[in-house]
């Protein structure tokens, strides 16, 4: 369940947009000022931020702009007044805001944009440091990695590739959705660079590469990793 943190001045509003959004089946905190929003928003998991630009004690702008100081890139949209500038709406999206919705605004306009907010975040955004199975230990932030109590050399792009994969734990990724997230089109134009690299990874972690237990091949889609 996805977790939305209201940041709303306005007690009516702030409370219908909580009982709007816990029906469509996402768990919400409020708060009613942005010295708390900004509180919750740094110390607590948040999947979306739907932030007042005119708010007590600290401002839409300077919650937006404080936490993306501090590198917490959950994702914001911001409410804005009717008769607000346009430069506010340029501001608050310079500032890290990820949307805009206009008051006065219908329920189901805003949860469109929470939905395709939500949307657009890529899974390989998710920041994994550390990850085990089997008898294989990764720290991607410092890209090292052993199996049992050898050490593994893995190049760069190896980690990226594994990375991307466990990311997508139990899906089945396409080749063209690996070269375009891992390389980018525009450097290697082959899918089969991906067959190489899941080769030689397999060399590297499975027990026995000819019958892969984590790197798997689906025929004619792509590759999954399982745990």
């Amino acid at each position: 369940m996805k977790r939305i943190l209201i940041v709303e001045d306005d007690g009516s509003l702030r409370e219908a947009l909580t009982a709007f959004l816990k029906t469509e089946n996402f768990e919400v905190v409020s708060a009613s000022d942005g010295k708390e929003g900004f509180r919750l928003a740094s110390q607590e998991k948040m999947d979306l931020i739907i932030l007042d630009l005119g708010l007590p004690l600290m401002g839409g702008l300077d919650v937006c702009k404080g936490l993306r100081d501090k590198r917490i890139m959950t994702p914001i949209i911001m409410l804005t007044g009717e008769k607000k500038e346009e430069i506010d709406k340029i501001l608050g999206l310079e500032f890290g805001a990820d949307d805009y919705v206009t008051k006065p605004f219908g329920m189901k306009e805003l949860l469109a944009r929470v939905k395709a907010v939500l949307r657009r975040l890529k899974p390989d955004a998710i920041e994994i440091e550390e990850y085990s199975f089997g008898d294989v230990s990764v720290n991607f932030k410092k890209q090292t990695a052993s199996k049992g109590k050898q050490e593994l050399y893995l190049t760069a792009k190896e980690f990226s590739l594994l990375k991307f994969l466990i990311i997508h734990e139990g899906e089945v990724v396409s080749r063209n959705a690996i070269l375009n997230e891992v390389w980018g089109y525009d450097r290697f134009p082959t899918t089969r660079t991906i067959d190489t690299f899941v080769h030689n990874l397999r060399q590297k972690i499975e027990d026995k590469p000819s019958q892969p237990a984590h790197l798997i091949t689906v025929p004619w889609s792509g590759y999954k990793f399982q745990k």
